[in-house]
């Protein structure tokens, strides 16, 4: 003998013989959310996100701080480092070790969360950190245009933002 169709919850037209893999309500697939121990109703799935992508204003706040603190430190270091090396290809490294650097103090600034708003401010703050390395010497309008600099600003910017998304 077949067993009656039991009616979903939410939508009392549609016959179902889904149920609610936590509170055994009937759901139709309409209804239903995909989880990774099952299927699941609206309710007790609780969609939020992952607790590292949860960032507040005041985290946003403090990752601009960080990252302008380090833009200027790394601005310096770069433009001294430049200074007494004067060797073009070692602005890539340079360019690279500023995003990584720069990423790595937002992310402790925040304890260690992610998101594309972070990572736009790391990205900013590497710029900020190549402008400030341009800043310091009379010589710096000329890098501007370099192959060697706008390559190490790419990169760095790119570091920057692959740490923090």
């Amino acid at each position: 003998m077949a067993e009656p169709a039991l009616r979903c919850a939410a939508h009392p037209e549609v016959a179902t013989n889904l149920r609610c893999g936590k509170c055994g309500k009937p759901i139709c697939p309409r209804c239903m959310v995909q989880t990774p121990v099952g299927a699941r109703c609206r309710e007790c799935a609780q969609l939020r996100p992952i607790p590292a992508y949860q960032v507040s204003w005041a985290h946003y706040v403090r990752a601009t701080g960080a990252g302008l603190g380090a833009a200027i430190a790394c601005g310096l270091l770069w433009s001294l480092i430049r200074v007494i090396l004067p060797l073009g290809y070692l602005s890539i490294l340079l360019g690279l070790g500023a995003g990584w650097a720069i990423a790595e103090v937002v992310s402790l600034a925040v304890n260690r969360k992610r998101g594309p708003g972070l990572a736009a401010i790391g990205a900013g703050s590497v710029v900020a950190a190549y402008l400030v390395s341009l800043c310091l010497w009379s010589w710096g309008i000329h890098y501007i245009f370099s192959l060697w600099g706008i390559l190490a600003l790419i990169l760095g910017v790119a570091v920057a933002v692959s740490r923090l998304r």
